[in-house]
């Protein structure tokens, strides 16, 4: 893979490389309408499809950051995007081109005020692992082997304009209004904010390995505050694969369940008893050991979970309260799901769509056991995405639905319900995370 030379930081140079990008779906939706005259309409937009997902993912991927960020955060949407962006935009995980060596030198002497060499015994500088926000070396110190993430250069400064610049696209896709809208981009900003600061994952990372230390079948990296700062983060060096590289491989029903039933209990675990979740569940920040070990590797996402959002939102996942009409109603509201000034047509519209969301996705939690691999479930999901991402009624009422921890914990259980699925975990013990 090309290495990258230089990063556009200024405002001007990311906006530049935008409208380039933009003029390219442009010509894309040109060539789509001649070829709609030769061919079938699921042919030309296929390929209208494959063309712009593969233009879009090109500009983000060499500006990286928030905008490069969005992508990856939009590839764990399966059932609304298109499936050309989805396989695309699912390479910003683990697989974008990493910085040149000469510039890897420059910007790790920014951050420490020293070159790698002076730090570490051995440091490579080819990238290992590059991502969206930053890229992960190998290097070694007293006989120790270390992974070294380095974070992208202005990276955590074109937050704000970044976002500014990929809000109409999100806003059209998600059928956010202008009003009330403001809260939900504070919240992505906001996170995207703290996974720029590398003291605080360190912090963060030390907090959730300590207290999920019990967890069977789970590993975590040990961290090095002495090694990092606030743009550079070390951890142990952990030999493993990828979890999409694992699910890829011949593995037995029992070890597939064994790591399903580790990132389960995981996740049930933080938000349950910790009240805060790792909410960025996607392959690239997980490896599976060579003794079949789940490690969890980025703690970057930290999504803090308030009694006044986790109270009503899991009470909703309880078979019976869900089929209560009142008691519904009035978790709606609570959730802001449901407006004050919502009028009776909207009030009916969007309690329908949420009870039968909700009917389905919470099945998990209705019974002690689950089998993921039930493919049944996630198809009635996969039609039930793009059955509301079709909606004309939808579109046409006001979107801005729902608490702004939404955002966050929607993005949580739909990336890890996907994995779940991935590993095709069988006889998972939902509530076995009161056990620990």
């Amino acid at each position: 893979m090309k290495n990258i030379d230089s990063i556009p930081t200024s405002k001007i140079q990311r906006a530049s490389r935008l409208v380039s990008t933009g003029l390219k779906v442009g010509v894309n939706y040109v060539k789509y309408y001649g070829e709609k005259i030769v061919k079938t309409e699921e042919q030309a937009k296929e390929k209208l499809n494959e063309s712009n997902a593969t233009d879009i993912y090109d500009g983000l991927k060499t500006m990286k950051g928030s905008a490069l960020k969005v992508a990856q955060m939009l590839s764990m949407e399966k059932n609304i995007l298109p499936r050309a962006y989805v396989d695309k935009f699912s390479l910003s995980q683990f697989s974008v081109p990493p910085l040149s060596p000469p510039l890897v030198v420059k910007t790790f002497k920014k951050y420490f005020k020293k070159n790698p060499s002076e730090v570490f015994d051995t440091f490579s500088t080819q990238s290992i692992n590059a991502a969206s926000i930053g890229q992960v070396h190998k290097a070694t110190k007293n006989g120790k082997k270390l992974a070294v993430k380095i974070q992208y250069p202005g990276i955590a400064d074109s937050i704000s304009t970044d976002l500014a610049m990929v809000k109409p696209i999100a806003m059209k896709m998600f059928n956010i209004r202008g009003e009330g809208s403001d809260a939900y981009f504070k919240e992505v900003e906001n996170k995207l904010t703290e996974e720029t600061n590398y003291i605080l994952e360190l912090e963060q990372s030390n907090e959730v390995s300590d207290k999920c230390s019990n967890i069977p079948n789970l590993k975590f990296p040990n961290y090095y505050p002495e090694y990092s700062t606030k743009r550079i983060l070390t951890m142990d060096w952990m030999e493993g694969v990828h979890l999409s590289e694992f699910v890829q491989q011949d593995n037995s029903l029992e070890d597939l369940t064994k790591i399903g039933q580790a990132l389960w209990d995981f996740y049930m675990y933080q938000l349950h008893i910790l009240r805060k979740v790792h909410a960025d569940p996607h392959p690239g920040n997980f490896l599976v050991s060579d003794k079949t070990e789940l490690i969890a590797i980025d703690f970057g996402c930290m999504k803090e979970v308030p009694d006044s959002f986790y109270i009503p939102y899991f009470e909703l996942a309880i078979k019976e309260n869900i089929e209560n009409p009142a008691f519904f109603e009035a978790k709606l509201y609570e959730l802001e799901i449901l407006r004050a000034d919502d009028n009776a047509e909207e009030k009916k519209f969007f309690t329908t769509l949420f009870h039968e969301m909700l009917s389905l996705f919470t099945q998990p939690f209705h019974e002690e056991e689950f089998d993921f691999s039930d493919g049944i479930f996630f198809d009635k999901i996969s039609a039930l995405g793009q059955k509301y991402a079709k909606s004309t009624e939808l579109r046409k009422m006001n979107g801005n639905r729902g608490s702004k921890h939404f955002i966050y914990m929607n993005r949580t259980f739909f990336g890890l319900y996907n994995l779940m699925h991935d590993l095709k975990a069988t006889n998972i013990q939902i509530n076995n995370f009161k056990n620990i």
